[in-house]
């Protein structure tokens, strides 16, 4: 692998890692930014597949954009592979797939509930006026579990980007 290859590699990963930082921050305007306007999803083994950005957004939204909803999502581990050499001599590429192994929690409050899994996510990329974006993004799930926060009565959330400001509010 080449120096051009591993600068093209290295963007794909500063894209995925905005695309997770964006999901947990709730910043949907810049996650918008990741797609490109034809963009398809199919997260949990297709149960929740959309096309088009917009519909991606406003999916993720209406699930995701409440103070009670807390999510920590993790990816490592890529495999990624550049495609479709438009000119190889100049090293240009215009496509590229990526696997990302996923480690993910959620905390809803809202539900009482608090869900944690893993995956692998697969990702199809298109360079477009020489900026990667995200073609297709999804996962299968190699496990996924769910828990009532109810069941362990100790357990409390002392800090919240949304109710705390992201301070620590420690009570004794």
């Amino acid at each position: 692998m080449n120096l051009a290859e591993l600068a093209e590699i290295e963007a794909i990963k500063q894209l995925k890692y905005k695309y997770m930082r964006c999901v947990d921050m709730k910043l949907w305007d810049e996650l918008a930014e990741t797609f490109i306007a034809e963009a398809t999803c199919s997260y949990s083994a297709g149960h929740y597949s959309y096309e088009g950005r917009d519909a991606i957004i406003a999916w993720m939204k209406k699930g995701m954009d409440r103070d009670g909803f807390h999510s920590s999502h993790s990816v490592h581990h890529p495999e990624i592979t550049l495609l479709a050499a438009e000119d190889a001599a100049n090293d240009t590429w215009e496509k590229a797939k990526g696997v990302w192994a996923l480690e993910d929690i959620v905390i809803d409050t809202d539900h009482d509930i608090q869900i944690s899994g893993a995956a692998f996510y697969e990702d199809r990329y298109v360079k477009d006026e020489g900026v990667w974006l995200i073609e297709h993004t999804g996962y299968d799930r190699v496990f996924e579990q769910m828990e009532s926060r109810a069941d362990r009565p100790s357990l409390k959330l002392t800090a919240s980007m949304w109710s705390t400001g992201g301070a620590s509010s420690i009570e004794a």
